[in-house]
């Protein structure tokens, strides 16, 4: 890994940690936060790769204590509770909207990033999120589905929108990750 592989990794952590001082909007027992925006952001921009090591540090900071979370919480105290599915979901969200983003790289559009946030930054979270916070908080599957997912459907919408369009403009502006190499002999 280069220098410059480090600092945009160490960057991208402290967008999300920086996305965590807006406050929460608690609405049951998961908030509504712009820290996934965050996540969204590190793999469209930085690839599959960097951008789960971006979340990963910014957890492992989460996990010694620092306070980072939208909520103020840090320590090891929310990987245990119910909201701790989601928190496991980001690096693998980040990883799979990373990879999905230089599958079409050469491509690349507000359209093709939106498909890559959705699945990655949205499936993903909901997949592993809500049968943890079903599971830790006792919930029953409808209950655990709409509070857990359904009502953060528009935002996360909005978000991966956002996430899309951000990374469109690097791509063609200051474009962070590396072209895919072709195989020899192929066009």
């Amino acid at each position: 890994m280069k220098t410059r592989d480090l600092a945009y990794v160490a960057l991208f952590a402290a967008i999300i940690a920086a996305l965590g001082t807006l406050p929460a909007i608690n609405v049951g027992p998961v908030p509504i936060t712009a820290q996934t925006l965050g996540v969204m952001l590190a793999g469209s921009v930085l690839g599959a790769r960097r951008g789960f090591l971006a979340v990963l540090l910014f957890l492992v900071l989460v996990a010694v204590g620092l306070p980072l979370l939208a909520s103020g919480a840090g320590g090891l105290a929310p990987f245990a509770g119910a909201t701790a599915g989601y928190l496991y979901s980001w690096p693998l969200a980040a990883f799979v909207v990373g990879w999905l983003t230089e599958r079409v790289w050469d491509r690349y559009n507000v359209g093709w990033g939106l498909v890559a946030n959705v699945v990655g930054g949205i499936v993903v979270v909901y997949a592993v999120g809500v049968p943890v916070l079903k599971a830790v908080a006792g919930l029953d599957w409808g209950t655990a589905l709409w509070t857990g997912a359904a009502v953060f459907i528009p935002g996360d919408l909005f978000k991966a929108f956002v996430a899309a369009a951000v990374a469109d403009v690097v791509r063609r502006s200051y474009p962070v990750i590396d072209r895919p190499r072709r195989a020899a002999g192929t066009r």
